[in-house]
């Protein structure tokens, strides 16, 4: 019987070059996989203070008696002064707009206290200021105290009342300035990097815009952007650029 040796030659041929194109493929992706891993991450900052162009200002008053006929009738007649007074201040009738009132009813309360008849009923009116004219509503805040002079009872139990609230609202008009700076920043301190370590750098692997933040514009612990005229507007985004 006689073999022939030619199967076996092709055989062995091919599982060479299999070998080969297998390892050179492996090769190439280790290669890529090591390019790929060389890359920088840097954050890029843009910051803009700003100014509120819109307050709103949520004003509750209280009154309290047995009988709920005659509370409702002080009610009216103080949400008629606070109208008044701050329409002498110089803002709009449409500035203005009555909110729902509240109305507790003490003798409800199974835990009430002797004598909850004498202030029996106890309701909050509410009228809510909304204007563009930031800088009234600054200045007229800091005279409230004219409102209890003229027999007003301001309610402020939680806090979150007869405070002006001032708003940003203009914050897509920035964004588009704000994101190509910070993204100047963030290739600026790539470009410094890539100089310092000797290397070149590539284009972008990976980009977060990030988030705008509003801050106070006076950041003192505890300081609330809200009540504050003055804002600071903040984008930091994140961005992984290649090295060659």
């Amino acid at each position: 019987m006689t073999f022939s040796l030619r199967p076996f030659v092709l055989a062995a041929i091919f599982f060479a070059i299999g070998v080969g194109v297998a390892g050179y493929l492996v090769g190439q992706g280790l290669t890529e996989f090591r390019m790929a891993d060389r890359t920088v991450s840097v954050k890029g900052l843009a910051e803009r203070d700003v100014k509120a162009d819109l307050a709103l200002w949520n004003l509750r008053y209280a009154a309290t008696g047995p009988d709920v006929a005659n509370v409702q009738a002080k009610i009216d007649a103080d949400g008629a002064v606070i109208a008044d007074y701050l329409q002498q201040q110089g803002f709009g009738a449409d500035d203005l707009i009555p909110q729902r009132p509240e109305v507790i009813d003490m003798l409800a309360n199974q835990y009430r206290s002797q004598g909850a008849e004498q202030n029996r009923f106890i309701i909050y009116g509410n009228l809510q200021l909304r204007t563009t004219d930031v800088d009234r509503v600054n200045a007229v805040a800091s005279k409230m105290g004219d409102l209890i002079k003229k027999g007003v009872v301001l309610d402020n139990s939680n806090g979150t009342y007869n405070t002006p609230y001032y708003l940003f609202t203009k914050l897509n008009d920035i964004k588009p300035a704000m994101i190509a700076e910070a993204t100047k920043n963030a290739r600026a301190a790539a470009e410094q990097f890539a100089a310092d370590s000797g290397a070149r750098l590539g284009g972008i692997r990976t980009a977060s815009q990030g988030y705008f933040s509003i801050l106070p514009g006076s950041q003192t612990p505890g300081a609330d952007e809200s009540t504050q005229m003055m804002k600071t507007i903040r984008l930091v985004t994140g961005i992984d650029y290649r090295l060659e």
